[in-house]
């Protein structure tokens, strides 16, 4: 498969009354075509706002794309306008938010809201589109979905809300789909529901996937691929399997230590992982887990590593010490 998008040294800051934070520091990653990219990590750590940069998301100011590039059907992304991001925005690339209970606007119904794009981006009448909006809405779920399109959001409950925003993502059948967090404010079995809908509409409509959480175990059966992120940087990046049968990075570790294993016979105690993750007013020079990291030696204060091969052909990670081992590269 062909690389759909390819990102190289993207570094996104906000101005602040204490300083500039760095938000992302140097993040590349490709996407290829029909794959599911999981972007996971703590909060803070610089996901959704790499994301979102790529599409002028992000409030400008305080926020500022300071270095990178985003390569889009032959296009720089960082370098279009606002304009021309438009273009692309909700129909080659289209972004699921996190928070459905507020990702609406209230005094619209939902039919205007989910044809809206339809109508901007194929410069199709309201009658197409709203039949368009109709069998998409049908395709997420929805109960007698042409009846309930004068419905206001506050008619639906959180997880038809979630579905109908999936619709409104889809309806112009983008190439990528950003699906931030989607299923966090949901309960366990509509997060099943959601996940298990979003992998049926990925393989029935070919579009590539970037899944952002903080939720390891959501990835492991959605996912092709893991970028595991933390203050700011990618610091290990592999095939899902390969990720979770031999994690590399100590950051890594601690997540995966953090979840409850049903296959395991024995009792395991989770492991925590101490300490608070930096502020970033200062771009590290050093390896920024390395407060937390048990593992670390005297080189990870002051070097910060780079991604290199550690495990298979497609396992990277940025760290001097084999945590298996316990010994530097």
């Amino acid at each position: 498969m062909s690389d759909l998008l390819q990102v190289k040294g993207l570094e996104t800051q906000f101005r602040t009354r204490e300083g500039s934070v760095h938000a992302v520091n140097g993040v590349s990653f490709n996407l290829k075509e029909g794959e599911t990219l999981g972007i996971v990590g703590e909060s803070g750590c610089g996901k959704t706002v790499s994301m979102m940069s790529l599409l002028g998301l992000i409030p400008m100011p305080p926020g500022k794309v300071v270095a990178g590039e985003a390569l889009f059907e032959g296009k720089d992304l960082l370098k279009l306008s606002n304009e021309e991001l438009r273009h692309i925005r909700g129909a080659k690339i289209s972004v699921v938010f996190q928070d459905p209970m507020t990702s609406f606007n209230p005094v619209l119904t939902i039919g205007k809201q989910t044809a809206e794009p339809y109508q901007i981006h194929r410069n199709a009448g309201k009658e197409e589109a709203y039949e368009r909006a109709v069998k998409y809405l049908e395709m997420v779920g929805i109960p007698n979905a042409k009846e309930r399109l004068n419905d206001y959001p506050h008619q639906f409950s959180g997880g038809m809300r979630q579905r109908v925003m999936i619709a409104m993502g889809l309806i112009c059948e983008p190439q990528i789909l950003i699906a931030d967090e989607p299923t966090t404010a949901l309960d366990v079995t509509i997060q099943a529901q959601i996940i298990e809908l979003m992998k049926r509409l990925r393989d029935e409509l070919g579009m590539a996937i970037i899944w952002i959480t903080h939720d390891l175990g959501i990835i492991a059966g959605l996912a092709h691929r893991v970028n595991v992120m933390y203050g700011g940087y990618i610091v290990e990046t592999a095939p899902v399997k390969s990720l979770y049968k031999e994690p590399q990075h100590p950051y890594t570790l601690g997540l995966l230590g953090s979840l409850p294993r049903m296959d395991e016979m024995s009792y395991r105690r989770l492991v925590s992982i101490d300490g608070l993750p930096p502020t970033l007013l200062e771009k590290p020079t050093y390896c920024p887990f390395e407060p937390r990291c048990k593992y670390a030696v005297e080189k990870c204060r002051h070097s910060n590593p780079q991604l290199s091969q550690v495990e298979g052909e497609d396992h990277y990670a940025a760290c001097w010490v084999n945590p298996k081992t316990g010994k530097e590269y």
